[in-house]
């Protein structure tokens, strides 16, 4: 696997290309004929085959919770505050700048709520 590192790292003016305004790999491993050479090519391949059949749960919800919730929690309760400040302060500035930091820690309180929940789930599993 060094071997390999150092091939690259030698070769890696060689394999990159100009398409666009984007510099992309447009050569494998094959087209560089290194693993023919190596003499741990059949377990190298096998590695790959295998991770290429990895198969495991959808972190779709996951990622929901962990970036769009808070983001979704923060704007609702910017909102709120912004609707529930405008009958007491009547400077647009001031108001929205305490909404800003009332929506600040009920963020923070939620991204907590959600990390204990899921040290729950996890002590669970």
């Amino acid at each position: 696997m060094c071997q390999l590192i150092k091939f690259l790292f030698e070769k890696l003016p060689d394999i990159y290309y100009k398409t666009g305004s984007f510099y992309t790999v447009v050569k494998t491993m094959d087209e560089l004929k290194f693993c023919q050479q190596c003499n741990q090519r059949h377990k190298c391949q096998e590695v790959y085959r295998q991770l290429g059949k990895t198969e495991g749960p959808s972190v779709v919800f996951k990622v929901v919770v962990a970036f769009l919730l808070p983001l979704v929690v923060f704007i609702g309760a910017l909102a709120a505050f912004e609707g529930i400040l405008a009958g007491a302060i009547n400077s647009k500035e001031m108001r929205t700048a305490l909404s800003f930091l009332l929506a600040l820690p009920v963020t923070f309180v939620c991204i907590f709520v959600l990390k204990a929940i899921n040290r729950q789930v996890g002590k669970n599993k």
